[in-house]
């Protein structure tokens, strides 16, 4: 069933890579690339501190779902050694062109997170914003980011959390509005959120989910997904309704 799943998954990204629809250009274009770069920092500037480009030159990079290669450039700019990998061919295409556009070289293949092409112990820092929550066995990819780490290593991850305005409105929108409020939220997002499967978690989950790590951080923002929803009550109650976390998490 997780490979039905996983090929269900593939498909629809392989049809609508992530972010594409952030420009209006003819995809693989210049203008396409920086039309996407600049609208996904306006709708998610937080991510460039979370990342922190510059502190990765020299360092030993990888990215899990490079998709359209906005943050992957971000490293390869500033000097990462890079590799990063994708399920659709699509998006290593899509990556592929940006690369040759801007004159940079960095290797980027299609692979799945939960069976890593890497040797144990290759990376300073496993990157992976948005990705993982949608394949199958998201344990199984945490695995597998942290035996590609380095002792020491970071892996940086951002992920879905359930107890957000984004996940209040599927549920008022496909279970409450349908006549079905007894649907749970993890079950309408798996059904109506971006792929089929998607998952979001709760904070005690999470830290199930990064028990082998060290040191883990959590971070949430409001995104203005969530202010869709909530209006003024997103800023007015903080951050700890966002619909994205990121964590840090140390081998």
């Amino acid at each position: 069933m997780s490979q039905v799943l996983k090929d269900e998954v593939r498909a629809h990204w392989e049809e609508d890579p992530c972010g594409a629809k952030l420009a209006q250009a003819e995809p693989g274009t210049r203008e396409f690339y920086e039309e996407v770069e600049r609208t996904r920092y306006e709708l998610e500037p937080f991510i460039p501190a979370f990342a922190e480009f510059a502190r990765w030159r020299d360092k030993d990079v990888l990215e899990v779902g490079v998709g359209l290669g906005t943050d992957f450039v971000g490293f390869a700019r500033e000097g990462a050694r890079l590799r990063g990998v994708d399920l659709t061919d699509a998006a290593v295409e899509l990556v592929h062109r940006r690369l040759e556009l801007e004159g940079r070289s960095a290797e980027v293949r299609r692979a799945d997170a939960e069976s890593l092409p890497f040797e144990d112990e290759s990376f300073d820092l496993v990157y992976s914003w948005g990705v993982i929550h949608h394949t199958p066995n998201t344990r199984g990819a945490l695995d597998e980011i942290r035996r590609v780490l380095r002792p020491g290593g970071e892996a940086r991850v951002m992920l879905y959390s359930r107890r957000s305005w984004v996940a209040l409105g599927v549920w008022l929108r496909y279970g409450v509005a349908r006549g079905r409020p007894w649907r749970s939220w993890r079950d309408l997002l798996a059904h109506h959120m971006e792929s089929p499967g998607t998952k979001a978690y709760t904070q005690t989950e999470l830290e199930s989910l990064f028990s082998g790590f060290a040191d883990v951080r959590y971070t949430r923002w409001i995104t203005p997904y969530d202010r869709r929803v909530s209006g003024p009550l997103a800023n007015l109650l903080g951050p700890r309704f966002g619909w994205f976390v990121g964590i840090t998490a140390v081998r």
